[in-house]
C-alpha cells in the first residue's frame, strides 16, 4: 500500500467497546473527513471489533490496530482486517517484513534520531514520534535537517490547538486520541457531541 494515500490524521481509539468505536467511526464516515482509525489492542474484544469495523467501514475509512507490541499481535490484527499497524515501540524486522509482504503499513515508534533512522533501515513505512509533545515541534524540523524529509507521524499530546504547528515543522501525519473527542461522548455514544467536537477540530487545523 502506498503511504501517499495514507490519511494525514489518525484517530486513536483506546479502551472502547465495539459499540463505542462504531459510534465514532459512523460520525467520521458521515463527515467525509479523511481519517484513519486506530483501534488499540488494549481494548475489550479488540480483534472482533477490528473485524466488524473493517467489514462495515473499510471501504470509507482506513482501519488499523495500535499498541501492537509483538509479532503475535501483528499477525492477529492483520487477520482481523487491520490495514496498518502502530506501536509505541520499535518493531522487529520479522514483523516489518511480514507486513510488507502483505501490503500492511507499519508505523513503529521512535524517540531519538538513531531510532528513527534504524526503523526506516529495518523497513518501516512511517515512523511515529512518541511522545511527540515531550520533544516539541522543533524536534521534527531539527531531525530532518540531517536525515532529510521523512514520513513522520507525531503522537502524544497532539490536539486541534497544536497539530498545525507540527505539520508546519515537517510532520507528515498526526495521531490524536483525546485531542479530538470528549471521552464521555464516546462512552455515552453521544452523536451530537461527537459531531460538534469533530467540526471544531477540523476548523482548528484547517484555519
Amino acid at each position: 500500500m502506498d503511504i501517499r494515500n495514507f490519511p494525514k490524521v489518525t484517530v486513536i481509539l483506546r479502551g472502547y467497546t465495539y459499540e463505542q468505536v462504531r459510534s465514532v467511526v459512523e460520525v467520521l464516515a458521515e463527515s467525509k473527513f479523511e481519517t484513519a482509525v486506530e483501534i488499540t489492542l488494549n481494548s475489550p474484544d479488540v480483534f472482533n471489533t477490528i473485524e466488524k469495523i473493517s467489514q462495515a467501514f473499510g471501504h470509507q475509512i482506513m482501519v488499523g490496530a495500535g499498541t501492537v507490541l509483538n509479532h503475535e499481535g501483528a499477525v492477529k490484527s492483520i487477520k482481523a482486517g487491520a490495514k496498518f499497524l502502530l506501536s509505541p515501540i520499535m518493531m522487529s524486522k520479522e514483523t516489518l517484513q511480514y507486513c510488507k509482504e502483505r501490503q500492511i503499513i507499519t508505523v513503529p515508534s521512535a524517540f531519538t534520531p538513531t531510532e528513527i533512522y534504524q526503523s526506516f533501515q529495518d523497513g518501516a513505512d512511517i515512523v511515529k514520534i512518541f511522545p511527540a509533545a515531550r520533544l516539541g515541534s522543533k524536534f521534527i524540523s531539527d531531525v530532518q535537517a540531517p536525515l532529510g524529509k521523512l514520513p513522520l507521524m507525531v503522537v502524544g499530546g497532539i490536539n486541534g490547538d497544536n497539530a498545525a504547528e507540527y505539520f508546519k515543522a515537517g510532520a507528515s501525519y498526526v495521531g490524536i486520541g483525546s485531542g479530538i473527542f470528549n471521552k464521555e461522548d464516546i462512552l455515552n455514544q453521544n452523536e451530537p457531541g461527537l459531531k460538534e467536537s469533530l467540526s471544531l477540530f477540523q476548523k482548528k487545523i484547517f484555519s
